[in-house]
């Protein structure tokens, strides 16, 4: 599927000048609970998802199916609340520390990272890896 073309934004020039695009112009965000660092979900910000998110305290994202922007908790009632945003160190990913109300994930869940764990305990000792 083919990216809509989107208009400019008003996401600070500064912020924008370092971030690190996917082809498609996206960046990856991971959303995390605040308080206890429980990874809730990753979607995807572009630079006005991105300005929204700083600007309105709520998650937006760029839906990548629906070609469209959207408002965590907007149509769900499980919004999730900005308490930070974070660059990593390449500037290719962002971090959102949110208060989740409710499921993080489209499925009910309180986070899409809970059901299919590939590796809990492998039993081998950090230094041993």
């Amino acid at each position: 599927m083919t990216s809509t073309p989107r208009p400019p934004s008003p996401l600070d020039p500064e912020i924008a000048a370092r971030l690190k695009r996917s082809p498609d112009g996206l960046l990856p965000a991971i959303a995390q609970q605040y308080d206890t660092g429980e990874v809730l979900m990753l979607g995807w910000m572009d630079d006005e998802a991105l300005h929204r998110t700083l600007t309105t305290g709520r998650c937006t994202y760029w839906s990548r199916s629906r070609q469209e922007y959207w408002v965590k908790g907007d149509t769900s009632g499980h919004f999730q609340w900005v308490r930070s945003v974070a660059l990593d160190c390449d500037a290719d990913t962002v971090l959102v520390r949110v208060d989740q109300v409710g499921a993080a994930c489209h499925t009910g869940a309180r986070t899409c990272f809970d059901t299919d764990v590939l590796l809990e305990d492998s039993g081998v000792p950090a230094g041993d890896q």
